[in-house]
């Protein structure tokens, strides 16, 4: 009865390419939400002050965790910034 649950998966490795563009989309992603988190917080009110700061400080730890990540492998930031300037314009 377990059996019918338990499925098979093969794991397929990512090539380097699709691991850089993880990493980049994903610093493009969590930079949209730190910017989006700034705005809210510019204009919450007294209950949502807290949530908005929190969410910042998390959206900012993952950013500077990102890049370092980025940085590690030998990517350069400019790139990024070229990236994300084609995506949003």
């Amino acid at each position: 009865m377990v059996d019918k649950y338990i499925k098979e998966t093969k794991i397929i490795e990512k090539t380097e390419k699709e691991t850089e563009e993880e990493l980049i989309n994903s610093i493009i992603k969590t930079k949209m939400e730190l910017d989006e988190a700034n705005r809210n917080f510019e204009f919450a009110e007294a209950e949502l002050i807290d949530c908005y700061a929190y969410e910042i400080k998390a959206n900012q730890a993952k950013l500077d965790y990102l890049i370092k990540k980025v940085k590690k492998r030998g990517l350069v930031l400019d790139m990024i910034n070229a990236i994300a300037a084609k995506n949003v314009g």
